[in-house]
C-alpha cells in the first residue's frame, strides 16, 4: 500500500481507535528522525551552491523543506505500508502473527541498502493492531541535477538512478520498483516457508510472463466490451439526435406562425355585427384560444430544447470516452503482442540450451546485475553519532 504518511501515528504518539495501547509496547522502531534536520543532510549543501548562483533576491530559497511541503511538484515524504497475510491467517497476537513480523523485519533490514536513493527517516513495525505490519517513510533524492538545485527531492529521478525507467502509463518507475520490492518481500517469505498467493490469478503455475499475457488478454476482453457498449451509446444517441432535430426545427417553425401579425387571423365581422358583440363572440374567445396554445407551445418547446441540448452534451462526453477507450485499448494489444514475443523467444531458447541451463542462466545473470548496482551506487553511510 501507500500511504499518506503519518510520522506522529506511526511512532504512537497519539493513538488510533484501531490500536491496542497494551500491546504497544511489542512494536519495533527502527529509526524516527525529524524530517527537516534530514532535509538539512541531505540538501544544505546543494541550497548554498545554488543561492550563490542567483543574482536577484527573490530566486533565493531560504528554508528547501519550506518550498517542497508548500509546492505541488513534489512530497516532502513518501510512506509505503507492507503487509503478509490477514487478520485471519496472520493476527498480530497468533504464532503465525509472529511469523509475518519476522519476515517483515528481514525485509526492513535490507531496504535501505537496496534503495540508496531513499532516505529512510522513519520506519515502524506495528503490533499493536490486528496484523503486523511495517511503515516505511523516505525522501527520494537525485544528485547531479541540471536544473534547481543539483542534489534535489524527485521520486522519479530517484528511482531511475535505482535502474527502474518508465516505459508506458501502466509501467511508471514507480510501478516497476513496487513490482521489485514485492519480489524481495516475496523470497523473504519463502525463506521463512511462506508461499506467495497470487489473489489476481487462480493459476498458481503461471510464469510470470504467461500471468502478464493473461492479465492483459482479460484487460483486452473488458475494454473490447466497454468499447462496444460505448458505440452503440454513440449509435442510438445520433438516431435520438436526428428523430428530435425536425421537431425541434418544427416547434420554431410553429412559434413563428403564431408570432405574426394577429390582424392576419381574425375572423371578418359579419353583417351589421356590432364592435362589442364581435369582441365578446370572436376576438376574446380567438385570443384566449390563442395564449393558450401559445403558451402550452412555448412549454413544450423549452423542455424539447433542453432535452436536445442535454443530449448533444451526452452524445459529446460519450464520443470522447470511445475515443480514449479505443486508444487504451491499442496501446494494450500492443503491450499483448510485446509479451507474446518475449515469451515466443523465451520458449525458443529454452528447447535450445533446455530449462534447467536456462534456469541458472537467469538466476546468474539476475545476481550479476545485483552486483554491479551494489558496485555503480554505494550505501550512503551515516555516523549515528552526528545525526
Amino acid at each position: 500500500m501507500v500511504g499518506q504518511g503519518s510520522v506522529n501515528h506511526n511512532s504512537r504518539k497519539f493513538h488510533a481507535k484501531n490500536t491496542d495501547p497494551e500491546r504497544s509496547h511489542l512494536n519495533v522502531t527502527y529509526c524516527q528522525e525529524n524530517i527537516k534536520t534530514v532535509y538539512r543532510e541531505l540538501f544544505d549543501e546543494a541550497l548554498e551552491r545554488y543561492n550563490a548562483k542567483q543574482t536577484r533576491a527573490d530566486r533565493r530559497i531560504e528554508d528547501y523543506y519550506e518550498k517542497i511541503r508548500s509546492g505541488k511538484q513534489e512530497k516532502p515524504f513518501h510512506e509505503i505500508i507492507l503487509q503478509v497475510g490477514n487478520r485471519d491467517d496472520m493476527s498480530a497476537d497468533s504464532e503465525e502473527g509472529q511469523l509475518a513480523a519476522a519476515v517483515l523485519d528481514e525485509y526492513m533490514k535490507g531496504f535501505q541498502e537496496r534503495n540508496p536513493q531513499l532516505r529512510v527517516f522513519s520506519a515502524h513495525l506495528h503490533m499493536d493492531e490486528a496484523t503486523p505490519h511495517l511503515h516505511i517513510d523516505f525522501v527520494p533524492f537525485t544528485t547531479g541535477s541540471k536544473r534547481g538545485l543539483d542534489t534535489r527531492v524527485s521520486l522519479k529521478q530517484a528511482l531511475a538512478a535505482q535502474g527502474f525507467q518508465g516505459g508506458t502509463r501502466g509501467d511508471t518507475e514507480w510501478s516497476q520498483w513496487v513490482r521489485s520490492e514485492k519480489e524481495q518481500l516475496s523470497l523473504v517469505m519463502e525463506r521463512h516457508g511462506i508461499e506467495w498467493e497470487d489473489k489476481g490469478t487462480h493459476d498458481k503455475h503461471l510464469s510470470v510472463l504467461d500471468y502478464k499475457k493473461e492479465q492483459r488478454a482479460k484487460e483486452i476482453a473488458v475494454l473490447e466490451t466497454v468499447k462496444a457498449e460505448k458505440e452503440s451509446q454513440v449509435e442510438s444517441q445520433e438516431r435520438r439526435l436526428k428523430e428530435l432535430a425536425p421537431a425541434v426545427k418544427n416547434m420554431e417553425r410553429l412559434a413563428a406562425d403564431f408570432s405574426t401579425d394577429p390582424e392576419e387571423i381574425l375572423p371578418e365581422p359579419g353583417t351589421l355585427e356590432t364592435g362589442r358583440a364581435y369582441r365578446e363572440k370572436k376576438a376574446k374567445p380567438l385570443l384566449a384560444q390563442i395564449v393558450k396554445v401559445l403558451r402550452s407551445l412555448y412549454l413544450a418547446y423549452v423542455e424539447l430544447r433542453g432535452k436536445f441540448e442535454r443530449l448533444q452534451g451526452d452524445y459529446g462526453r460519450v464520443r470522447e470516452s470511445n475515443a480514449r477507450l479505443s486508444d487504451r485499448l491499442q496501446e494494450v494489444k500492443l503491450e499483448n503482442k510485446a509479451l507474446r514475443q518475449v515469451s515466443a523467444d523465451y520458449e525458443r531458447v529454452k528447447r535450445a540450451f533446455g530449462p534447467e541451463q536456462v534456469e541458472v542462466a537467469v538466476q546468474a545473470d539476475k545476481q550479476r546485475e545485483q552486483a554491479e548496482k551494489g558496485r555503480k551506487r554505494p550505501r550512503r553511510s551515516v555516523d549515528r553519532g552526528e545525526r
